[in-house]
């Protein structure tokens, strides 16, 4: 695949894609129709997901309506209660939640929300952007499944410029309003496999649905169009390995297409012995990465190899906030690849993530090294990594999953 027809599908997909979506479906059949053009067949697969449409969302602070989101899957209510701004998460700062709206920074995760709950909050704030941009978006947001366990409390998004002037205004008072019907519906997978000699396979992933805001250009249609790249060159070289492609939906709706995967296919996920993640590669600004979580030994052996081929590269063992992580906790080693640049050169999950983040140059350089490294890995008489997590490893997921509190949190 070359420079011109990487920035081709770029241009194709330039377009907001959340999970679930109507535009997700879209790509998805995008994906299938050039895996076609190859001459090979993939096919969808759906899985099930949450969804919400949302009538109202109003929040009013001290008399004054602030611009807002509402939560997506966060029920329907009405409350007003005194604001509170938690600025730290000691136990008496948390303990002064009870009864209250609460604003948070940072992001809505599952131990804050397991705090809020506990503490007696009655609804919550969040808010995103940038004090320092031109615009005020806000992004939509959604109470997860796995953050709220049934419990739910009514919560809103605002842009950062909104939450300054709240802490400004001395906000004594706040109501939240939320109106939605919530359902069942539809994400999907897009599946290709390319068999091999043995029924062992390499499992490649990458996600291609985007935040609200975004056409995820770089978070992930370029690891996406990794994929690609390498499904055309395997398709007409020998690989003794199996090779499965799995293009994920709704990975930015909590991992849930991988997580749905390795729980509706447990015996072809217990054949697959090494995971190879893309998330974000060939973007023009940024440091290249390989987070390994797996055996240590495969960060020494990735490093050696950058070092034969050439290629620049910084490896860890670690736990990647990617599809690679449901991977892992199936007990499949799993190394997650990916160019990260600075915030302020290669921001995500906003509208500035565009194709103009993008080097095609980049995307050719970044595709090839990783494509050598599993061709290694592909065309081996035993794949040298254990198939095993280490317990270090375990632990990392653990925390990263929402089954044991960080020691930080």
């Amino acid at each position: 695949m070359d420079a011109k027809q990487i920035m081709q599908i770029f241009e194709d997909t330039a377009y907001v894609r959340m999970g679930g979506s109507e535009a997700e479906l879209k790509c998805a059949n995008y994906l299938v129709g050039k895996c076609a053009e190859m001459g090979l067949a993939a096919t969808i697969e759906s899985f099930p997901v949450q969804m919400a449409t949302l009538h109202d969302a109003q929040l009013i602070c001290d008399g004054i309506s602030i611009p807002c989101k509402g939560y997506l899957n966060a029920g329907s209510a009405e409350i007003e209660a005194p604001f509170y701004y938690l600025t730290n998460t000691d136990p008496y700062s948390l303990s002064l939640c009870r009864g209250k709206i609460v604003m948070i920074d940072g992001y809505l995760g599952y131990w804050i929300y397991q705090d809020l709950l506990e503490n007696g909050a009655v609804g919550f704030i969040t808010y995103d952007g940038n004090a320092n941009y031109t615009d005020e978006d806000i992004d939509q947001r959604e109470l997860r499944a796995m953050v709220h366990k049934g419990t739910k409390i009514p919560g809103v998004n605002i842009n950062a410029k909104s939450a300054i002037r709240l802490i400004e205004n001395e906000t004594a008072n706040a109501k939240i309003v939320l109106n939605q019907d919530e359902y069942e519906g539809e994400s999907r997978n897009v599946i290709l496999d390319l068999p091999g000699e043995i029924p062992e396979t390499i499992v490649f992933t990458a996600h291609y649905d985007s935040t609200s805001l975004s056409q995820g250009a770089y978070d992930n249609m370029s690891g996406s169009i990794g994929l690609l790249a390498f499904a055309e060159y395997f398709s007409t070289h020998p690989h003794r390995y199996g090779l499965r492609f799995i293009w994920c939906g709704s990975e930015e709706r909590g991992l849930l297409g991988a997580k749905a995967w390795v729980r509706d296919y447990p015996e072809l996920a217990e054949k697959c012995v090494l995971n190879v993640n893309l998330d974000m590669i060939g973007s023009i600004m940024g440091k290249f990465h390989a987070c390994v979580t797996g055996e240590e030994k495969l960060v020494s052996y990735i490093e050696y190899f950058a070092a034969e081929q050439g290629f620049g590269i910084g490896v860890k063992q670690g736990v990647y906030s990617s599809d690679s992580s449901p991977m892992a906790d199936a007990g499949i080693p799993a190394v997650s690849f990916a160019r990260l640049a600075a915030n302020n050169t290669g921001t995500i999950h906003n509208r500035y993530d565009t194709l103009k983040l993008m080097k095609a140059e980049h995307m050719v350089k970044d595709i090839a090294f990783i494509q050598s490294f599993t061709e290694r890995m592909a065309n081996a008489v035993q794949i040298p990594v254990k198939r095993e997590i280490p317990d270090n490893m375990k632990e990392r997921l653990d925390e990263y999953l929402g089954r044991k509190r960080p020691k930080e949190a």
